[in-house]
């Protein structure tokens, strides 16, 4: 007969990874009233650690808006403040964002969509031309984007972790799924059982035996930390690459975008790449003073992996945000738990349910 385990060891969720996904859903699962527990073991080069943590309404050279943006936006600026308060901490920083105009065609392609009202709580202001500067090359004007800004993520999940640890929430170890049992209406690993499990491994998803039939499309991003003497920016300047403010001089610039090549090792090439976009931005000498690499864990499709495994409903995915976490994952988690908790449904453009076909095909 199996041994009993403990009350205190019985759970409504395991959650399996602690980068961006993993930490705001267990966020909101702790302010759901669930009980968890999380396990994680923190890398250092995580795509979550190393990203600027951008967050910017409008998308990509078409000037498009990302994605439910209406949605998403109130609801993560509304996560992030309640995290900030809660921890007493500053790491949800709004900036405005200018999109530099690269070229007349730039200028046109956008006159052409700027009379569309659905634009008007993201545009502040279209600059078709801007006095030059001793600092950036504006000449050509751009969109001064309001509603954007970045979250510092290593510090929010320093926050995260130490809490969560505090309160033996949190066991850094790495999660073997060899050792995971499933239950009939439940999982358990080791001492810890629970009604669901819930994977949130970013890249390493793609690996995992519950999860390897979806279209997981990973790519490599590297970015650099600069410093710019005697300049302090504005704004998030934007054009082929971000540069983002970190205050005193320093800024974080990014990011590449490698899908041939997914490994952990920065290159040569992404820094010669990120300073030749740099110097079509900043007139001023900077200093490169770190290279980072992450891999994001992207899909086909550019949508998220949300939902329940096709045939074992007590195992769980929440994944694939790709570069656009910070703004999504907020919202994707709230309305994840609801759905787990039947009181929703999932959205169908996450719902991994829309790629059962390659499950079938896999077996």
């Amino acid at each position: 007969m199996a041994q009993a385990v403990p009350y205190s060891m019985i759970y409504d969720y395991l959650v399996v990874g602690h980068g961006l996904a993993g930490a705001i859903l267990a966020s909101k699962l702790e302010m759901s009233g669930k009980t968890f527990r999380v396990f994680d073991v923190a890398k250092a080069n995580a795509a979550s650690r190393v990203a600027a943590g951008l967050i910017n309404p409008v998308a990509g050279k078409r000037f498009a808006k990302s994605w439910r943006v209406d949605e998403f936006l109130p609801a993560a600026a509304a996560f992030y403040q309640t995290m900030e308060a809660h921890y007493q901490t500053p790491f949800f920083h709004q900036k405005p964002i200018l999109k530099l105009f690269s070229t007349p065609e730039e200028q046109n392609n956008w006159m052409g969509k700027s009379t569309d009202a659905s634009w008007q709580d993201y545009i502040e202001t279209t600059h078709l031309q801007l006095p030059p500067s001793e600092d950036i090359y504006q000449e050509l004007g751009g969109l001064l984007i309001q509603k954007g800004g970045y979250v510092a993520l290593k510090d929010f999940l320093k926050c995260r972790e130490q809490e969560l640890f505090s309160k033996g929430l949190l066991q850094t170890e790495a999660f073997d799924v060899n050792q995971l049992e499933l239950l009939p209406d439940g999982v358990r690993y080791g001492e810890s059982e629970a009604k669901k499990i819930i994977f949130c491994e970013g890249a390493a998803g793609a690996e995992n035996p519950y999860f390897h039939w979806l279209p997981f499309s990973l790519n490599k991003g590297e970015i650099l930390d600069i410093k710019v003497p005697n300049f302090e920016a504005s704004y998030i300047y934007n054009k082929a690459v971000y540069v983002v403010p970190l205050g005193q001089n320093h800024y974080r610039v990014g990011a590449t975008y490698n899908w041939r090549e997914v490994n952990e090792e920065t290159t040569p090439q992404a820094r010669e790449e990120l300073t030749a976009k740099l110097q079509d931005i900043v007139r001023k000498p900077v200093q490169v003073t770190a290279q980072y690499v992450g891999i994001r864990p992207a899909v086909r499709d550019r949508k998220p992996l949300v939902g329940l495994h096709p045939e074992l409903p007590q195992v769980a995915i929440f994944n694939g945000m790709g570069s656009k976490g910070v703004l999504m994952a907020p919202l994707l988690a709230e309305q994840f738990l609801a759905a787990l908790e039947g009181k929703t449904a999932l959205w169908p453009e996450v719902n991994i349910a829309r790629y059962f076909s390659l499950y079938l095909a896999s077996r």
